[in-house]
């Protein structure tokens, strides 16, 4: 049934309830009253009976939908067909809601995806053309407007500009692109006119495969939902059993027909599942539908219950605490004429395709520096490079090339920068040192901040592992505020899966990486966490959450996030389980009115459906402070 077929209904239940009430009370006209009662039986029950006799002959499972359809025709079978009749209309109603509550989760990372273009500028050798976007296929170039949306995953292959990847990876600020840098499907260019290489299609993009993984992810059902759903189908086989039998203890004790029936009634709705059924899907669905917004994504519910009950985190380090990138971490020079002597190693390093050459080359172009020219480059394997320029030959290199050239590293300022764990490149004109420049693996920008925040939410134990030397990583780790025990060096693959393995045995552990080389790891641990996972396909594939976002900040909140849904999924299910014992209690031993049961009983579903939806309305953010969960 669609939702404006039910909403359709629900308002002709209504109507029908109010025509027949003031039939009743103003009127005083009964005919009338049994016509619009009849229209209320008709559009809230027949729906209703419809569904449950599909789920009972189809899945062989009794629906909820059964229980109210049976209390509503004993109410009339006792004359009480007014109450019958609001206990139809409330049904429909509350159906409705949910429905409509429950798609605004379903649909909530859909909406987002909606913002996908159809049309796309294409550059031929006819020049630009408007293409529709399906037509588009890897090795295409696309050009970029400002203000226009990324119609395909890409590259940038000409130009620079600021983009709003909000919709994709989450971030709040716009994030400056330049030639080879990845743009993504659904991002806005908010300046520039950019050349976009396209690397995917429309049909394996991110966002294709996002809504691929949150749909798998929405039917991958939790631990609870499961218990929920089969609480809620042999919960139902013994209301109705239940039922039978008070109806029957009832006639025992010298009850009247019409008196035991109502009671029976009265005792079927009030001890309908219906709350307990659904407070566990409405809060997950929204929870993951809000992390989805938050460039996050949960494998299904199950990632989410078990990393709340995660207190102890792993990470890899290279490219997951780090950025994996050699970086220029200082420079040295006798004169202090720092650029000068990072524009002549520069040129020197500029016919070099060593990982140290980039990063040199990469900081003097960020300073806006020319290379110096240098010719009759050559390099020498494990030493280093030389050349000439204008005014003789040069050398760069490590400390056995300097000691080649005949080069004195005695010095203490020298001395220093080597005992820093990070890789040294000296370079000098025969036995002079010129200049020094330490090149390093430097922490991601967020990664301090999102280990405290881990702290300050509860986690009890961090480890950083890693291959790397025992020296760099307690350099990183110390700039981290890591403690030494809580560093692990020198580590193969499968001393990463013993150390998740002995963590494991103090609790539920999650292991943080790249998602491409630390498979073991991930799959080891109780949860398998991938940063930065945007656009890799292996990454999205390998964990159990796939960050699409490289804000290790965004780690805390989405571990704060599913506490809260556990939280949220205990508050409903107590609050359900509760409100059905008293009303149970009430309809066994009091003269509880069949009115106030379907009011308390529909009410209360409405509002287990209500506290699941305010998990929408959290979406995880990087700039939250961090608090104790």
């Amino acid at each position: 049934m669609s939702d404006r077929t039910a909403l359709g209904l629900s308002i002709l239940t209504v109507a029908g309830l109010v025509l027949a009430a003031f039939a009743r009370w103003i009127l005083g006209m009964p005919a009338a009253e049994h016509i619009a009662l009849g229209v209320v039986y008709l559009a809230g029950g027949v729906p209703a009976l419809l569904t449950a006799l599909r789920e009972l002959f189809r899945d062989r499972t009794l629906d909820i939908d059964l229980l109210m359809v049976v209390a509503a025709i004993a109410a009339a079978a006792v004359g009480a067909t007014m109450e019958g009749g609001v206990l139809l209309t409330l049904f429909s109603i509350s159906n409705t809601l949910e429905d409509r509550a429950m798609g605004r989760a379903r649909r909530a990372v859909e909406a987002l995806m909606a913002l996908r273009p159809d049309r796309a500028l294409r550059r031929g050798p006819s020049g630009v053309t408007e293409v529709a976007v399906a037509d588009l296929a890897p090795g295409d170039t696309v050009v970029l407007r400002p203000g226009a949306r990324v119609p395909v995953d890409g590259v940038i292959a000409e130009g620079a500009g600021s983009l709003d990847e909000s919709t994709i990876t989450g971030e709040s600020m716009p994030v400056h692109k330049e030639p080879g840098a990845p743009v993504f499907e659904a991002t806005v260019n908010l300046d520039g006119v950019l050349d976009v290489t396209v690397t995917r299609g429309s049909a394996e993009s991110t966002v294709a495969r996002m809504i691929a993984l949150v749909t798998e992810a929405q039917a991958a059902k939790a631990p609870s939902e499961r218990f929920s759903a089969w609480f809620g189908q042999r919960y139902t086989l013994a209301v109705l059993a239940g039922s039978a039998l008070a109806l029957l203890a009832f006639l025992a004790l010298g009850w009247g027909w019409d008196a035991a029936l109502y009671r029976a009634a009265t005792l079927l709705v009030a001890a309908s599942p219906c709350a307990v059924v659904i407070s566990v899907p409405a809060a997950i669905l929204s929870a993951l539908s809000a992390a989805a917004r938050g460039g996050v994504l949960f494998k299904g519910g199950a990632a989410l219950e078990t990393l709340a009950d995660v207190n102890a985190f792993a990470f890899d380090k290279t490219g997951t605490l780090t950025t994996g990138k050699a970086e220029v971490t200082a420079i040295w020079t006798p004169d202090g004429a720092d650029d000068a002597f990072l524009a002549l190693l520069a040129g020197l390093e500029a016919q070099s395709e060593h990982p140290i050459a980039a990063a040199i080359r990469a900081e003097a172009e960020r300073r806006a520096l020319t290379p110096a020219p240098v010719r009759d480059v050559t390099s020498t394997a494990s030493e280093g490079i030389e050349g000439h320029d204008t005014e003789g030959p040069l050398w760069a290199g490590n400390a056995r090339i300097a000691a080649r050239m005949g080069a004195q590293l005695d010095d203490p300022v020298l001395a220093a920068l080597t005992e820093d764990a990070q890789t040294v490149t000296y370079a000098g004109r025969g036995p002079r040192i010129l200049g020094v420049v330490t090149v390093a693996d430097r922490p991601r920008d967020s990664s301090r901040a999102g280990l405290l925040a881990l702290l300050a939410g509860g986690v009890r134990e961090r480890a950083m592992m890693t291959g790397d030397r025992h020296a760099v990583a307690l350099r990183i780790g110390r700039e981290l505020g890591l403690n030494p025990e809580e560093i692990h060096a020198e580590l193969l693959p499968g001393d990463k899966v013993r150390l998740i393995g002995s963590m494991a045995e103090r609790g539920r552990v999650a292991f943080v990486g790249d998602g491409v080389n630390d498979a073991a790891a991930l799959a080891r641990a109780d949860v398998g966490i991938a940063m930065g996972a945007a656009g890799s396909e292996v990454a999205l594939q390998a964990a159990d959450v796939a960050f699409l976002s490289e804000d290790m900040t965004r780690l805390a909140e989405a571990h704060r996030l599913a506490r809260r849904t556990a939280r949220i999924v205990r508050q409903n299910l107590t609050f359900a389980i509760g409100a059905m014992l008293v009303l149970v209690i009430g309809g066994l031993f009091f003269d509880l009115p069949l009115p106030l049961a379907v009011i308390s009983h529909e009410g209360g579903t409405l509002l287990v459906v209500l506290n699941g939806l305010r998990l929408l309305s959290d979406p995880i953010r990087a700039d939250r402070k961090p608090a104790r969960a």
